[in-house]
């Protein structure tokens, strides 16, 4: 079942790249007190104060212009992929799956890259 304060097509989570997992850490745990979950050596979520995650740092080649991930949570993943089709948005690779759900991530007119989370 999902998280209550997690709401239908709002802003759920925040993902940087970044093309040192270790050293990112060490910055932002060094500049912020930031915490973090460790999923392997590719991946670290950003953990929320009051519980759960509020973001992660994903270990990537090189950092895209654009900044950061903005990933919105959904009730139904597949409903959602269809409404972003049919309002003009380009989906970019398939719907994926990784530990705790699955996601896919679009292009929006103007160029913009979000993504779309569900845990169901």
């Amino acid at each position: 079942m999902s998280d209550p304060s997690q709401i239908h097509h709002e802003i759920d989570y925040i993902e940087l790249a970044v093309t040192d997992l270790v050293e990112a850490k060490r910055f932002y745990r060094e500049a912020f007190g930031w915490e973090f979950n460790d999923y392997g050596d590719a991946y670290a979520g950003v953990r929320r104060s009051s519980g759960g995650e509020v973001g992660g740092l994903r270990l990537d080649e090189a950092v895209d212009a654009g900044g950061p991930l903005v990933i919105l949570y959904s009730n139904d993943l597949e409903a959602s992929a269809e409404s972003v089709r049919r309002a003009g948005g380009d989906l970019v690779g398939e719907i994926v799956s990784f530990p705790g759900g699955r996601r896919f991530r679009f292009r929006d007119p103007s160029g913009n890259v979000l993504a779309v989370w569900s845990d169901r």
